[in-house]
C-alpha cells in the first residue's frame, strides 16, 4: 500500500489536533511525584519539574519544603546555596529564605525588604513519594490524589527505581494504556507472543481510564514465573488491568494463578506497579516507578530478582519511546500523521481528557485576568 490519500491524512491530522501531545502545556493544578522520600534531605536537591526549576530540602521537623530555584536579586540558582537553620542562603549575595520563600535576610543592609520572596509550592509525603502541587498553592487539593493504599501497606513487598525519558510524559501514559506492545517491544523481556492477540475490554470516563486483558492459558516469562512457581508451558493465566489514575500516576495491576486448577484450590499471586509520570520539559519526563508483590514476603533475593527484571522491561519502554520522540522531531508537520486502532480506545480518551482539562486551567487563568 502506498501513501494514504491526502484527504486520508488531512483527517488524521485533525483528530490528532483534539489531542494532547508534546506541545500541550502543561496542567498545573495537579499532583506530580518530585522526588521519592530518601532522595530529599537536609541539603539542597535541585530539579526541574514542569519546565520550572525547584529547590526541594528536608527541615530539621522533617517537613519537605519545594521553592523556586532562582535568588529574586540576581537570579543565582539557591541550589547552588547553602543550608542553614532550616533557611536557604544565596550563594551570591547572602540574601536568606525560609521554608516560605519569604527573604528574610539581606547581609548589606539592617533591614530585610518587605515583599522580596520566591514561590513556594505545597508538598505532601504519602508512602515512598513526595508529591508537589506547581499550580495555584490555595487550589492544592488532596482529593485530586488517588489513594495508593497498598504503597503504605506492610503486607506488599515493594522496591522503587528512577529513569529518565527523553520523551513526553503523555507519550508514557499512552504506552501504559495500550500494553499490545509487550508482545514486540518488550520480546525479549516480559512479553510474550499471545499477548497482543488476547481479548480485551475498555473502560473509560470521568478522568480515569482503563484496559483489561486476560491472557489465559499463557506462559509466564521468567520475572514473573520463576518466583510464582507457574513455569509450565501454558499453565497460568495472566489478567491485567492498566489505569490512568491521574495526570501524575498510572496504575497496573496483574493477577497471575494455575488456570488449570479448580478456583477453590488454586492460589492467586498479584503485583502492582505505579507509574508515576512527572514532566520535565515538554520533551523529557521524570519516572518514578514502585513495583509490590503480595507473595513472597521478606525474601530480599526475590525482590532483586523482580526488579532487575522488570527494569530492563521499562527501560525498553524508555528507549522506545525515546525513538519515537526523535521520529516526531525530524517529521515535518505537513508530513506528520498517525492512525489508531480499537485497543487505542483508552489512550485517545485519555489524550483527549489531558488537553480539555489544559484549556480549562487556561481559559480560567484568563478570566481572573
Amino acid at each position: 500500500m502506498t501513501r494514504p490519500l491526502p484527504t486520508i491524512i488531512a483527517a488524521s491530522q485533525a483528530a490528532s489536533q483534539r489531542l494532547a501531545d508534546r506541545h500541550t502545556p502543561f496542567i498545573m493544578n495537579d499532583w506530580y511525584v518530585a522526588a521519592f522520600g530518601t532522595e530529599v534531605k537536609d541539603q539542597l536537591l535541585a530539579r526541574t519539574l514542569l519546565g520550572q526549576r525547584v529547590v526541594m530540602y528536608r527541615t530539621s521537623k522533617q517537613q519537605v519544603v519545594a521553592l523556586e530555584d532562582r535568588c529574586p536579586h540576581r537570579s543565582m540558582p539557591l541550589s547552588a546555596g547553602t543550608l542553614e537553620q532550616d533557611s536557604i542562603v544565596c550563594a551570591y549575595h547572602g540574601f536568606r529564605f525560609n521554608t516560605e520563600g519569604n527573604c528574610i535576610e539581606v547581609p548589606s543592609q539592617s533591614s530585610c525588604p518587605h515583599n522580596v520572596g520566591i514561590k513556594a509550592y505545597p508538598t505532601h509525603e504519602r508512602g515512598p513519594v513526595v508529591w508537589i502541587w506547581m499550580g495555584e498553592p490555595d487550589q492544592a487539593d488532596l482529593s485530586k490524589l488517588p489513594p495508593q493504599d497498598w504503597l503504605q501497606d506492610p503486607q506488599w513487598e515493594t522496591s522503587q527505581g528512577y529513569l529518565h525519558l527523553k520523551a513526553s510524559y503523555v507519550r508514557l501514559h499512552e504506552n501504559l494504556l495500550d500494553l499490545t506492545h509487550l508482545s514486540f517491544l518488550h520480546a525479549k523481556s516480559f512479553g510474550t507472543p499471545d499477548y497482543a492477540k488476547a481479548t480485551f475490554e475498555s473502560e473509560l470516563g470521568d478522568g480515569r481510564f482503563a484496559l483489561l486483558r486476560n491472557v489465559v492459558p499463557t506462559t509466564l516469562p521468567p520475572v514473573w514465573g520463576v518466583p510464582t512457581g507457574l513455569t509450565g508451558t501454558g499453565q497460568a493465566a495472566r489478567i491485567v488491568r492498566s489505569e490512568y489514575r491521574s495526570i501524575g500516576l498510572h496504575e497496573v495491576s496483574v493477577s497471575f494463578y494455575d488456570c488449570h486448577l479448580p478456583e477453590a484450590e488454586r492460589q492467586t499471586f498479584r503485583i502492582r506497579t505505579a507509574h508515576m509520570p512527572t514532566p520535565e520539559t515538554a520533551t523529557s519526563t521524570h519516572y518514578f516507578i514502585v513495583h509490590g508483590r503480595d507473595f513472597a514476603q521478606q525474601d530480599a533475593a526475590t525482590t532483586q530478582f523482580m526488579h532487575d527484571q522488570l527494569f530492563v522491561a521499562f527501560q525498553e519502554d524508555v528507549d522506545g519511546l525515546a525513538l519515537q520522540e526523535q521520529a516526531l522531531a525530524a517529521t515535518l508537520p505537513e508530513d506528520l500523521y498517525e492512525f489508531s486502532v480499537a485497543s487505542d480506545g483508552p489512550a485517545v480518551a485519555m489524550r483527549r481528557h489531558v488537553l480539555a482539562r489544559q484549556h480549562q486551567e487556561a481559559n480560567a487563568r484568563t478570566a481572573l485576568k
